[in-house]
């Protein structure tokens, strides 16, 4: 019997408002400088794979945060700009990195409402996010937190495991006090929420919101609204 559900946060319940590139733009016409979008490409995956991606196990939340400055430094070089740097950098992490522009984050639409009819009907809920900054101020200023009985973050000092290692699903079950067994995981990263989730055996939800992973796992939902029609119907299968 499911009596929890472990949701990521990211591209499952949350994203953010402005797409990068009107940012990028937005600052390139303040001062006066031309984007070279043919680097654009090249140079995202280096953005965030040395700043989300530092591994808790060896970098503190500071640590990390040095890791993200630096890394925002040299993709804004790596777009051409050769001026104005440092202070270039701090305006695209004040309006696009999760520490400096909460205000940017929002909801989906089926966010909230499944999440409060999960909760009447008695589930407990979790998230379990690779995140590399405190994320329980964001939830509570996105006002969904209070519905959470717990709120794991990879980069939190007393968890400091990412997706897919087993400890950072292992630390959120002994916390809301479940097995494996009866817990369900919803992600949106085939290797870091299904795989994690099943290594420790969690059954994994993979939510593909943009058609991105057709026929990658075998339990996908492409909305909330339908995970709660997966779950509805599991149940009646198992009375």
């Amino acid at each position: 019997m499911i009596k929890a559900i472990f949701f990521d946060f990211y591209y499952t319940l949350g994203v953010w408002n402005q797409p990068l590139e009107d940012i990028i733009q937005k600052i390139a016409d303040r001062y006066a400088f031309d984007v070279d979008w043919e680097r654009y490409a090249d140079a995202l995956p280096n953005l965030y794979a040395d700043a989300s991606g530092s591994d808790p196990k060896k970098h503190d939340i500071l640590g990390t945060m040095q890791k993200i400055v630096n890394s925002y430094r040299e993709f804004i070089k790596q777009l051409g700009v050769e001026e104005h740097i440092d202070q270039i950098t701090w305006e695209l992490l004040q309006s696009e990195h999760s520490l400096f522009a909460a205000n940017n984050a929002i909801l989906y639409p089926d966010t909230v409402s499944t999440l409060q009819t999960l909760k009447q009907d008695g589930y407990k809920l979790a998230i379990v996010s690779n995140w590399d900054t405190p994320l329980f101020p964001l939830l509570e200023r996105l006002e969904i937190a209070h519905l959470f009985d717990t709120i794991t973050a990879s980069h939190d000092v007393r968890v400091r495991s990412a997706k897919p290692d087993a400890h950072i699903f292992e630390y959120t079950l002994k916390k809301i006090g479940v097995s494996a067994e009866e817990t369900v995981h919803v992600g949106d990263t085939y290797e870091a929420d299904i795989i994690g989730a099943q290594a420790v055996g969690i059954r994994p939800i993979l939510i593909d919101r943009e058609n991105l992973h057709p026929g990658k796992w075998h339990e996908t939902v492409s909305n909330l609204t339908e995970l709660q029609d997966l779950l509805n119907e599991a149940s009646k299968t198992k009375l």
